[in-house]
């Protein structure tokens, strides 16, 4: 049930949203000269995927987490981005592939041991990751490795499609503030 409900938010947030990431993916452009940032992530069974999002920070920035990311390497538009949010918009593409669901836990990046291992012992690697999930809402990233897996496996004991609209109603309404950068 959960896949068909990403599917169809997906393709219909992808078809709404079209004027939107046009003009997004235009003044990104002009911000940094490449609007998209595509990064590898850990998915579903551990396997590896490429998620796509609007580009935040420079393009010359290394690729780590983004509480270890320094607050300069966001730019201008970056920061409007990453405050709506609207940065995570292009994953609707990795939802509609299946790379993602709507909901879940944030994709970590391979480099992430200590959470990939914390991860693994809870089991959290079973299903798809997610734009949004129960640690976002409640302002836990990936800073703090084994808080995060602890709260990724209370959602996945406990999910339901009740708590899959829920946590969907949290994130439009702006719940959570998203990952924390270093000042």
């Amino acid at each position: 049930m959960i896949r068909i409900l990403d599917v169809f938010f997906a393709f219909t947030g992808l078809i709404i949203f079209s004027p939107l990431l046009i003009l997004l993916f235009l003044i990104g452009i002009f911000d940094s000269g490449s609007p998209l940032f595509y990064q590898q992530r850990v998915g579903k069974d551990k396997v590896f995927f490429t998620l796509v999002k609007f580009r935040t920070m420079r393009k010359d920035t290394v690729h780590v987490a983004t509480h270890l990311a320094a607050e300069s390497s966001v730019t201008p538009f970056g920061r409007f981005l990453r405050r709506t949010k609207l940065d995570e918009l292009p994953q609707l593409w990795n939802v509609l592939k299946g790379d993602m669901s709507l909901v879940g836990p944030r994709p970590c990046l391979e480099s992430q041991f200590e959470l990939i291992e914390a991860r693994n012992k809870r089991n959290v690697f079973s299903v798809r990751p997610g734009i949004t999930g129960l640690a976002q809402v409640n302002d836990i990233d990936m800073s703090t490795p084994e808080l995060l897996a602890e709260t990724d496996a209370k959602m996945i004991e406990s999910f339901s499609v009740k708590q899959y609209f829920y946590l969907i109603f949290l994130t439009l309404t702006g719940k959570g503030a998203g990952d924390r950068i270093r000042k």
